[in-house]
């Protein structure tokens, strides 16, 4: 996502009394009563095997809007009916009332989620736009509830509390301090406001989503000429070509606008004037000017949260974002970033002095540039470790990557993984596994995989949850997860190969839907991934580690033509190089995030964000050989939700966490050391937010992370550290795994 992770970016939706980065306020047109199942499937629970399904057969885009109008009417009646009981509150008839509300809501927002991410056709644009404010304004009705309210509050401050169980004194809190964030203590003024505020953020929301998608579908490189394929190989050429059949253009190959299409072409392609092409064409998404510029979208995204934030009582919008996390303030955030921002930059320097001088012996007389420096860096790389990424891509073939997934989800947390044919799904390339528990065949839940790039389908790698597993009232429901990517598909028949970057994305972003899949607690709200912002990317990054261990690589990184497993001698190569253009991959990360807080650190102030970019990266010492790896005009992580907004820096406090907890791995029997593993399990990703994160994370460590781990993985100097201590949240003791 990571991202919805996501990486970077990755897409979890919530449960809809939860999503309170929306509100306003709207009153229902439509009911369930006046909009039958019959004439409208997705007013229909989910029917069919392993407890249900989404219908996406029998979905029409047509359907979207009644079916959220209805959904919603019967929500609003649900939550009523909690906040009017004349009985004194109890936690079921108030806390698990709510966990019980909203269902059928959250199962059409799964469905319609889908289709905006991965199906958005001009048709379904115009939806989101129409729905967003009038979705925002509904869930602004419960969060502003002030009888619910009340009753939420009096169970947070009853002396009875301490009679709930762990997980229910959690979930208490869960459900009062989102009221709390969301405006449940402010006057009737002010939720006014705010409520006006948020409904003109959904809307600026979608529009910057859209201005995204829009440049990535609408702008393609088109390589005329097979002179200007050069450098590319074979694969290379072949998804080039295989785009251009696809988009009906007559040509040698298209690179399309998506980071998977790009990239390869930055390192290999020999046409210097293309790759600068390619390379603006992807940098300026959304900075292009016309209708869809984001920089006017962004200035008034900034401002309504900073209002929003200074009504909430924050001083900024990066204050109300972090109380509610790890870090907890902006300023430990901020700290972390520092103390690696500037051995990256260090290093850097190193590269780009590696790069230019490989450059003028090849009798270059320019200086390396933004589009040469993937280019130069594998020149480099080849040089310096023989290795050459062309040469790895051969034995990474997705199918066998996907496989060996599941071999290290099944000796690290005990799953099979089966194909299945009796469940529909929403576009023909994606294909369905059932999960059960190795031990006992249990049925753990689904696994939806979506991976190819598409027109309408947003770039990036995600991990969606369909269904959180839950147990509540004696019923055991399991997980429906799905990981996403953006791979260019090959021609019918020929195995798929990806990079090594791409394999460890995958691995990543399988990472999260192992976090959903071994989820063990009752209550949904608190299932899976539902864990703070800077605490979710930590199972995802942990999970990277497992790609490179040779258990997997003997047996799955195998050549797509004789099935020879990876030679040793290149599974060396790679080991060396593993620290090699470390000083790139983290300055443009934190070239993002460092903007990111900063800019909800700037409070009220009017920014025009190009300017602010330029001269924020400018103080900051950022290289001019590169550049963001989101641009502010196109960071949908940041302005296409709330999401990872003043959040970015998320990736690296996680990734804190992994390298630290994969280092007890080491320490202990290896990668597979299943005491480890198990404590991993049992500690991290079974408990969602049933524990407090910090308390989780010292559960499974014995003690807080440490920054020493991170900095040797990336190669940086390693020296006592200043390791930023997660702030324990004022929860209830926490609650350990139930059976």
């Amino acid at each position: 996502m990571s991202n919805l992770f996501a990486s970077p970016g990755r897409l979890l939706l919530a449960n809809s009394l939860l999503a309170f980065s929306l509100a306003a306020s709207v009153a229902p047109t439509t009911s369930l009563a006046q909009t039958t199942a019959a004439a409208n499937p997705l007013l229909a629970p989910w029917a069919g095997p392993y407890g249900g399904i989404p219908p996406f057969d029998k979905v029409t885009v047509s359907q979207f809007e009644p079916a959220l109008e209805a959904g919603m009417a019967q929500n609003l009646a649900e939550i009523q009916a909690i906040a009017t009981n004349a009985q004194a509150p109890t936690f079921d008839n108030t806390i698990a009332a709510l966990e019980r509300a909203g269902q059928r809501l959250d199962e059409i927002q799964t469905v319609y989620g889908i289709w905006s991410g991965t199906l958005s056709t001009p048709e379904v644009q115009a939806i989101q736009r129409k729905m967003a404010p009038r979705m925002a304004a509904f869930t602004d009705q419960i969060s502003q509830n002030e009888p619910l309210f009340r009753r939420v509050e009096t169970l947070y401050n009853s002396p009875d509390k301490k009679k709930l169980t762990p997980e229910q004194q959690r979930l208490t809190w869960v459900y009062y301090n989102n009221f709390v964030r969301a405006g449940a203590k402010l006057d009737a003024t002010a939720k006014t406001r705010l409520s006006a505020i948020n409904q003109q953020l959904a809307g600026l929301f979608t529009r910057f989503s859209q201005n995204v998608l829009a440049d990535e579908t609408d702008s393609v490189l088109v390589l005329k000429a097979p002179a200007d394929l050069g450098g590319l190989s074979a694969s290379l050429r072949d998804d080039a070509a295989n785009a251009a059949a696809a988009r009906k253009v007559a040509a040698a190959g298209v690179i399309t606008n998506t980071r998977s299409s790009i990239d390869p072409f930055l390192t290999y392609s020999d046409q210097r004037k293309l790759r600068e092409k390619a390379w603006r064409m992807f940098v300026n998404r959304g900075d292009n000017g016309g209708a869809h510029d984001n920089n006017a979208l962004i200035t008034e995204i900034l401002q309504l949260r900073a209002e929003r934030a200074k009504l909430l009582g924050y001083k900024t919008h990066a204050h109300w974002r972090l109380d509610n996390t790890m870090a907890k303030t902006p300023e430990k955030a901020m700290a972390l970033m520092e103390q690696v921002w500037t051995p990256a930059v260090a290093r850097v320097k190193q590269e780009v002095a590696d790069m230019q001088a490989l450059a003028k012996k090849e009798g270059a007389t320019f200086q390396i540039e933004p589009w040469d420096y993937r280019y130069y860096a594998e020149k480099v790389r080849k040089e310096r470790y023989d290795l050459d990424q062309n040469e790895v891509k051969q034995y990474l073939q997705l199918d066998k990557m996907r496989e060996g997934m599941f071999w290290v989800a099944g000796e690290l947390f005990g799953f099979t993984f089966s194909p299945v044919s009796n469940v529909p799904v929403y576009h023909p390339d994606v294909k369905v596994w059932e999960v059960k528990d190795k031990t006992s065949g249990k049925p753990v839940g689904l696994w939806y995989f979506d991976p190819y790039a598409r027109p309408g389908k947003r770039s990036g790698a995600w991990m969606n949850a369909y269904r959180n597993q839950e147990r509540m009232d004696g019923n055991a429901v399991t997980t429906i997860v799905s990981n996403n990517s953006n791979f260019v598909k090959g021609k019918d028949g020929e195995p798929t190969l990806i990079s090594w970057t791409d394999a460890t994305t995958l691995f990543h972003e399988f990472g999260h839907a192992l976090h959903g899949l071994s989820s063990n607690v009752t209550y949904p709200s608190l299932s899976g991934t539902s864990v703070v912002r800077d605490y979710v990317e930590f199972p995802s990054q942990v999970l990277e580690n497992w790609l490179a261990t040779p258990q997997v690589l003997q047996k799955f990184a195998v050549h797509y033509q004789t099935g020879k497993p990876i030679p040793q001698a290149l599974v060396d190569r790679i080991e060396k190089a593993a620290t090699f253009n470390q000083g790139f991959e983290t300055t443009e990360f934190l070239g993002s995030a460092l903007i990111d807080m900063k800019l909800h650190l700037a409070g009220d102030r009017k920014i025009d964000p190009d300017k602010f970019e330029r001269e924020t990266l400018a103080q900051l010492g950022m290289p001019r050989e590169i550049v963001m790896r989101h641009r502010t005009p196109q960071f949908s992580h940041v302005f296409s939700s709330d999401g990872y907004s003043a959040g970015y820096y998320s990736y690296l406090w996680s990734v804190v966490l992994a390298a630290d907890a994969y280092q007890a791995f080491t320490e202990g029997g290896g990668p597979y050391d299943k005491a480890v593993g198990q404590r991993l399990t049992k500690s991290i990703f079974s408990v969602g937010n049933t524990v407090d994160p910090a308390d989780a994370y010292r559960t499974f460590r014995g003690r807080d992370p440490q920054i020493e781990a991170l900095m040797r993985e990336r190669g940086f100097p390693v020296t006592t550290s200043k390791t930023p201590k997660a702030s324990k949240q004022p929860a209830a003791k926490p609650a350990g795994k139930k059976s």
